[in-house]
């Protein structure tokens, strides 16, 4: 781990475009399977804004499970990638670097001199951390990328070496264990055939057995009521039974829930074929084809063992987790009172990346939420889609960072590819469709990501959107006039009454200009009048 640079902060800071608030900072994820980078932009309420990320898959782990040792040739690469990475974050303008070392670093018999190596010859000081601090960093990340409601939650953290146990919640870890059953060790020790014969599989499942067996007991005793993976081959397996689902790889497979009953095809499918033909298969990253039915057995046997028959996937995991740890005051980031407040904080970071409008948005937002209530009779929807028109409304101008043309489909965009924690794919998508249909002629099949949604989740786009567009409207001159509306609801018509103490001229025009989905999907004319 490197220290700050000796560059003064403010001359640095304003070089980069950076603020006060803000610090540069890279995390290197050095771990059994692949190294990480990973640059981001902090702020001091824990929250960041990534900038580079980079990986190299070296499989460090491989080589310990059959040698005990990092032969010279591929110490001499981990070398070389520590120094890119090195390269690559100063270039960025960081002035902070933490490094960390995981399994293989920890158990090769020349892991230290490697290590050595790396501050020598490539200028960073790599932290070797234990099992359980890698486990408390991860479960960090986890529990600011995934909405762990109902709590606590099961999580498993499978790296080439090592397989990270924790239970918690938003409050912290309850449990935390780390096992020597990492993807390339037992690939390494256990596996001979290709494709993967019974017994290859028979001793992968004995071996997983036997390990974590013994902490199951412990784990029922803390009443997990949901499980989450993070890293790789947990991801992988996620693309994989998303595209088998949908028939594409989703953007984003952060809050993503896939079953045992999804997985197990899967698993036989993975089991058929060898390692050259899986690595055409959809959501596989091809370097991993060769050890990926490792994890689809390790993950149905901790299913088993542990009691569980769905997994949600996290994106983040241990370099978002040394990245969190570095931040000062990263507590306050930490949102232990409401597990959905991780969308909210992720949508006003995509909101902050994006130089947004903060007081059209929150004004918008304000008076789309004041609709829904007062019109819930017509619109008949629930808590769930309050929250997602409240996300929707904060970011339905963002893509005018983009261009004021058509600024609506790159806000779409910029939803779908903005990396939201704590959402679903599919929800996502339902914000992108609501936001890009706050104006133009109103959602349409040929939209997207509008046309990937089911008829269920159109319908309620369909139905928000009549009242986004409505409060984006009343906020036309961007001067935040109104201050309040009433709805009332007849038969025939509906009326809404302007509340401000000023002139809303060009709110009235907007709204009367907006209010056509209403009317037509609604079937009410809609009156728009000052109070």
């Amino acid at each position: 781990m490197i220290g700050r640079f000796p560059d003064d902060d403010v001359r640095v800071n304003r070089a980069r475009g950076l603020t006060s608030s803000q610090m540069r900072i890279a995390a290197f994820d050095l771990g059994s399977n692949s190294f990480h980078l990973l640059v981001v932009d902090a702020h001091a309420d824990g929250t960041f804004v990534p900038l580079i990320k980079d990986k190299d898959m070296l499989r460090l782990g491989d080589a310990v499970g059959r040698e005990g040792r990092i032969p010279d040739l591929l110490a001499d690469r981990a070398v070389e990638t520590v120094e890119r990475f090195r390269r690559m974050a100063i270039g960025a303008g960081t002035e902070e670097i933490h490094a960390c070392g995981t399994a293989a670093l920890r158990e090769a018999e020349n892991g230290g001199e490697v290590v050595d190596r790396m501050a020598v010859e490539a200028g960073v000081k790599v932290r070797v951390i234990s099992g359980q601090e890698e486990a408390r960093l991860i479960f960090d990340a986890v529990r600011t990328a995934v909405v762990i409601d109902p709590a606590p939650a099961l999580c498993l953290d499978l790296g080439g070496g090592s397989l990270e146990i924790m239970v918690g919640d938003r409050s912290g870890l309850r449990l935390a264990a780390s096992v020597q059953l990492g993807v390339a060790r037992l690939a390494a020790e256990l596996v001979t055939g290709d494709p993967f014969t019974p017994d290859d599989v028979r001793r992968v499942d004995q071996r997983v057995t036997g390990v974590l067996a013994p902490l199951a007991d412990e784990v029922a005793r803390l009443r997990p009521a949901m499980a989450v993976g993070s890293s790789g081959t947990f991801c992988d397996l996620a693309q994989m039974v998303a595209a088998r689902r949908t028939g594409s790889v989703p953007l984003s497979i952060n809050q993503f829930t896939f079953s045992r009953d999804e997985l197990l095809p899967l698993h036989e499918e993975l089991l058929s074929l060898r390692s050259s033909e899986r690595a055409g298969l959809a959501g596989l990253e091809d370097k991993r084809a060769d050890i990926i039915p490792v994890g689809s057995t390790l993950l149905l046997t901790a299913m088993e063992l542990f009691g569980f028959d769905r997994m949600t996937v996290s994106e983040w995991a241990l370099r978002e987790g040394i990245v969190l740890d570095a931040i000062p005051r990263h507590e306050a980031a930490d949102w232990s009172g409401d597990p959905r407040a991780i969308r909210a904080a992720s949508v006003l970071q995509l909101a902050r990346r994006c130089n947004w409008d903060e007081g059209h948005s929150r004004q918008t937002a304000r008076l789309a939420l004041d609709l829904f209530d007062q019109t819930l009779a017509l619109h008949g929807l629930g808590p769930d889609d309050r929250e997602l028109l409240e996300h929707a409304s904060m970011l339905h101008d963002i893509g005018e960072h983009v261009a004021t043309a058509s600024h609506h489909k790159h806000t779409a965009y910029l939803i779908q590819h903005g990396r939201l924690r704590g959402f679903t794919p599919g929800e996502v998508d339902f914000v992108a469709a609501l936001a890009r249909a706050h104006r133009g002629g109103g959602p349409k099949p040929s939209h997207e990501p509008f046309a990937s949604l089911d008829r269920d989740a159109r319908d309620r786009v369909t139905r928000l959107a009549a009242l986004l567009r409505i409060a984006d409207g009343l906020d036309r001159g961007r001067a935040g006039k109104v201050s309040g509306i009433e709805v009332t609801v007849g038969t025939t018509r509906a009326r809404l009454v302007v509340h401000t103490e000023s002139d809303v001229d060009i709110e009235l025009w907007g709204a009367r200009r907006k209010r056509e989905l209403f009317e037509r999907l609604f079937r009410r004319r809609l009156d728009v009048v000052a109070g």
